[in-house]
């Protein structure tokens, strides 16, 4: 028997395989977090089918479609049949919950399995998405600050291993936040998983009451920092991390040159300083470059801390009182035990604000028109129009 359910049932499912029916060029586009791909109707044939559709009408359109997959059935039920093992639980779902994933529904229903159908489908889970990031997060932000190398990605990693809520935007994005952020890494998500990714870790940071996240500007690449995101970085409790030099020097060292192709990460570093030229002067950047062709990246890593970096961010390189808590990041474990008691000491610590009418004194709109008075700009003050991100929230 085929189950209809809710988005928000199909998340909560303790199992099962998630599939996205939709063409491979709509899955690219965005699709729910976690999802597979196993189309009824590739790109081509799904638009044959919809050509036909406007031109004859949808009977044919229907037969059309019939006539493109039934020499696929077999082998997709096989696939089902892999993906799905050992209990054969799957929840489907196709644009808007229509004939696609129906039809998938009941073949796979006629075979035995465990189906479950998302209600509305992608439609209904990106209105959800719209709706949580268009209000004010119900979640107090603890953010991290810190010159580049004290560590905080680092940090924020291993709180996540201690069990801590954290929201690490630059591994969603695959993205450092800077000129250099795209060096030794694979592509980034379009905008609407990058959105899904962040309702994710947001949900399921929910019943701690709070979510660690370092201070990031509005744009990670090409890629939005939703506002509500950045509104409760904006109203958070603030923690420094600092270390010596040398120490960020390495780190830099460790995180832009090893584990990768050196080689192509050298290319990538020299063409990302060519960008720096309105920031530093042509002598410097070609200083720069120099010493990057040359291998000698303990010393370009150096200049771009104390020549860039730095003073772009103007962050203490010590302990500081505008802050909730300063942390010395020379010993990481140390310092992961320092801000592991501060945010467990926490008044809003395992004290859920749930969102939404039903759940107390924080509410997210239903129609996710937004909230007034949100705050311009990203945690470090940079600001970005949203109407220039293709595929930002809205859509």
């Amino acid at each position: 028997m085929i189950k209809n359910i809710s988005v928000e049932e199909a998340l909560d499912l303790p199992a099962g395989i998630l599939v996205d029916v939709r063409s491979e060029g709509e899955f690219a586009e965005g699709t729910i977090p976690g999802a597979v791909n196993i189309s009824l109707l590739n790109n081509e044939e799904r638009s044959r089918v919809g050509t036909e559709y406007k031109k004859v009408g949808p009977e044919r359109a229907k037969r059309l479609g019939l006539e493109l997959v039934s020499p696929r059935l077999a082998g997709m039920v096989k696939e089902y049949d892999r993906l799905s093992a050992p209990d054969r639980r799957v929840i489907l779902f196709c644009w808007r919950g229509g004939m696609r994933s129906q039809f998938v529904a009941q073949l796979l229903d006629m075979m035995g399995f465990d189906v479950y159908r998302i209600e509305g489908g992608y439609k209904a889970y990106r209105r959800r998405v719209n709706a949580y990031l268009s209000g004010e997060l119900p979640l107090k932000a603890v953010v991290i600050h810190g010159l580049t190398g004290v560590g905080k990605t680092t940090v924020l990693r291993k709180l996540a291993e201690k069990g801590m809520p954290v929201l690490e935007l630059e591994g969603l994005a695959v993205h450092r936040g800077s000129v250099f952020g795209k060096v030794g890494l694979p592509p980034s998500p379009p905008q609407k998983v990058f959105e899904g990714l962040i309702y994710r870790e947001l949900k399921k940071a929910e019943p701690a009451g709070v979510f660690l996240v370092e201070c990031e500007s509005r744009r990670l690449g090409r890629l939005l920092v939703p506002t509500p995101v950045i509104n409760a970085m904006k109203k958070g409790y603030r923690v420094i991390l600092y270390a010596p030099l040398k120490i960020r020097v390495q780190r830099s060292l460790d995180e832009y040159t090893s584990g990768f192709d050196e080689e192509e990460n050298i290319s990538q570093l020299i063409e990302a300083t060519r960008s720096l030229v309105k920031y530093l002067g042509h002598k410097k950047v070609e200083s720069l470059s120099e010493l990057i062709a040359g291998g000698q990246m303990d010393r370009a890593v150096e200049f771009l801390l104390t020549e860039y970096y730095d003073p772009l961010y103007k962050y203490p390189d010590g302990p500081s009182p505008e802050y909730d808590l300063s942390v010395d990041t020379s010993d990481i474990d140390r310092a992961v035990e320092n801000i592991y008691r501060f945010v467990s000491g926490l008044p809003e610590y395992n004290a859920p604000l749930y969102g939404g009418v039903q759940y107390g004194n924080r509410e997210y709109p239903e129609d996710g028109e937004g909230i007034k008075g949100n705050i311009a700009g990203g945690c470090r003050g940079s600001d970005q129009n949203p109407a220039e991100v293709s595929g930002s929230i809205g859509k």
